[in-house]
């Protein structure tokens, strides 16, 4: 661990997470391993924040708090699906308006970070939520993009061919769900410094098994 620290480069850097699936724990404790400052760190967050059940929501408020710090965040389809049902609630969880302005998906110079991937040979203006949120084998066997490698979550790794736990790398695309929803995983990657931050999501290891991976 100590050779991968030497090799650093501290600030600023680039950093994404997707699928916590209400382990707010461990997000908590990735983001601390990896010395996250949001004054010199940008944060990416992927969606799927959110599981099926009411106890983790709360993680939407921490969500929203790194946001405030400086972070960005897209939608997943959890918290699509959890939009519609709180239309219908007289009183809403005190995040429905921020979810409810969070974009599709987010560009930088290099990334294009979505939750799911996008439809092939669609303009990115005319991409569908549910696209951007539940694709997957039409974008996942298409070209690469032709100008940024799309960082994206959703299809749990594993799925993909990838060891337990691990990130997929596929041509101009890179997977960065390590099945947290399915007791394996929970990962935040530092695209800088290309490192993985994970900790077991399994009951019975449950944010334990820190790693540190250079990838």
């Amino acid at each position: 661990m100590s050779q991968i620290y030497k090799k650093l480069t501290r600030r600023p850097r680039i950093l994404a997470i997707s699928d916590i699936h209400g382990h707010l724990g461990g997000l908590k404790l990735l983001l601390k391993v990896a010395s996250y400052s949001p004054k010199s760190d940008q944060l990416y967050l992927l969606g799927d924040y959110i599981d099926d059940t009411a106890n983790t929501w709360q993680t939407l408020n921490e969500i929203e708090h790194l946001c405030l710090q400086g972070a960005v965040a897209i939608p997943g389809n959890k918290e699509l699906e959890w939009l519609a049902d709180q239309e219908n609630q007289e009183t809403k969880h005190p995040a429905y308006y921020f979810v409810q302005g969070l974009p599709l998906y987010i560009k930088s110079k290099d990334y294009l970070f979505v939750h799911a991937g996008i439809r092939p040979g669609i303009k990115m203006k005319d991409q569908t939520a549910k696209d951007c949120t539940t694709i997957r084998e039409p974008f996942l066997f298409a070209d690469p993009h032709k100008k940024r490698t799309i960082i994206f979550g959703h299809t749990p790794t594993y799925r993909l061919g990838s060891a337990p736990g691990q990130i997929w790398h596929g041509e101009g695309k890179i997977d960065i769900d390590t099945g947290a929803k399915h007791n394996v995983r929970l990962t935040l990657v530092d695209l800088t410094n290309r490192l993985a931050y994970s900790c077991s999501t399994a009951p019975e290891r449950r944010y334990g098994g820190l790693k540190i991976n250079e990838w």
